[in-house]
């Protein structure tokens, strides 16, 4: 079952969705959309994917939307000054308190990976572990500020939120996925709200994050991350970015072949599948089916069955299934993992 709510926050009302009821003592998963879509557009198709809701059924999943942004939505007056990416992480504890829910594991994806990464900054002990999908914690210098303004004259709303979203090959094939899009972008968020949030998301300042030992008293996320990005995706170098600014101890990789812009809706099964390990290296044994990598029976905490050194996850897509084959195996002796990097660069 699944419930709306409004809920009351510093910054004005949050459209939320609730599924499911609290099991024992996990957290909720938390969910945050990009920019240009809302919880539906964005994950859907993830969170219907049939392995997932054998997940989810262990956890309340409450999907937020970002201010105006859900289906329906009225549209703000003339004047309004959305907030600000802070204030959108800023708005979250309210969420968190108004439901009880006594932490979260987020998962966002672009703005909303940028949003979740900041309220896990501010607010730590919140955040058991983040899933950070294209993600870019880098502003915007004032070069590409002027050319999203320029290129936002000569195109439709739409069409500019589309190159944030897929990957060049997905527009110049300008596929059926990329279709939908554009149309679900243009009929099912309100267009002055939707234009407020990527003004504002087009203006936010970097992400303050160093890596331990770096700087002197570097901040950084410190729950256990996992980073992910479809190959040749227009976020790739923003999340190649993070992932340098980010604990390798707690930080996990996960670079998709095949999955364009969109991960989480090209290859849900992937992503359940890392998403199921990340959860289980956390400590929450959700068993899945049989539990079964490939043939062979994975122990909990078994994202290292995924694991493979930095050079093989840069492969051509063709070779990724053997690879892919071998992992199961490669893993099982720990002297091959003595060579591998703590931060995992996973090609599914």
């Amino acid at each position: 079952w699944s419930k709306e709510h409004d809920v009351e926050t510093p910054y004005g009302l949050l459209h939320v969705v609730i599924r499911g009821s609290p099991k024992g003592n996990h957290p909720t998963i938390l969910t945050y959309h990009d920019v240009g879509l809302n919880h539906k557009l964005c994950f859907n198709t993830f969170f219907n994917f049939e392995d997932m809701q054998e997940i989810t059924k262990h956890f309340v999943v409450c999907h937020v939307d970002a201010p105006g942004q859900h289906s329906g939505a009225s549209q703000f007056p003339q004047g309004w000054l959305f907030p600000t990416m802070d204030q959108l992480a800023a708005m979250l504890p309210s969420v968190i308190q108004h439901f009880g829910f006594k932490s979260v594991v987020g998962i966002g994806v672009g703005a909303g990976a940028y949003v979740l990464a900041r309220f896990a900054l501010i607010f730590p002990d919140m955040v058991e572990g983040l899933v950070l999908i294209n993600i870019d914690p880098n502003g915007k210098g004032w070069i590409d500020w002027a050319a999203t303004k320029l290129s936002g004259l000569t195109s439709s709303l739409p069409d500019t939120v589309l190159t944030h979203l897929f990957s060049q090959e997905e527009l110049m094939n300008n596929t059926e996925l990329v279709q939908s899009y554009r149309q679900q972008i243009g009929s099912a968020v309100n267009q002055y709200n939707l234009q407020l949030f990527w003004n504002m998301y087009n203006s936010r300042r970097d992400l303050e994050m160093n890596r331990p030992g770096t700087v002197p008293n570097a901040k950084t996320l410190r729950c256990s991350v996992m980073l992910v990005v479809g190959d040749n995706a227009p976020a790739e170098e923003g999340v190649v970015e993070c992932n340098s600014k980010l604990d390798p101890i707690n930080t996990t990789f996960l670079k998709m072949a095949d999955s364009g812009g969109l991960p989480q809706v090209t290859q849900p099964g992937k992503l359940t599948e890392a998403f199921k390990y990340f959860l289980q290296g956390m400590g929450y044994n959700i068993g899945v089916g049989g539990e079964r990598c490939l043939g062979g029976i994975v122990p909990s905490a078994s994202m290292t069955r995924l694991a493979r050194s930095r050079t093989a996850s840069l492969t051509s897509a063709g070779s990724v299934d053997g690879n892919r084959s071998r992992a199961c195996t490669q893993s099982e002796s720990s002297e091959a993992m003595g060579h591998i990097n703590h931060t995992m660069e996973v090609s599914c």
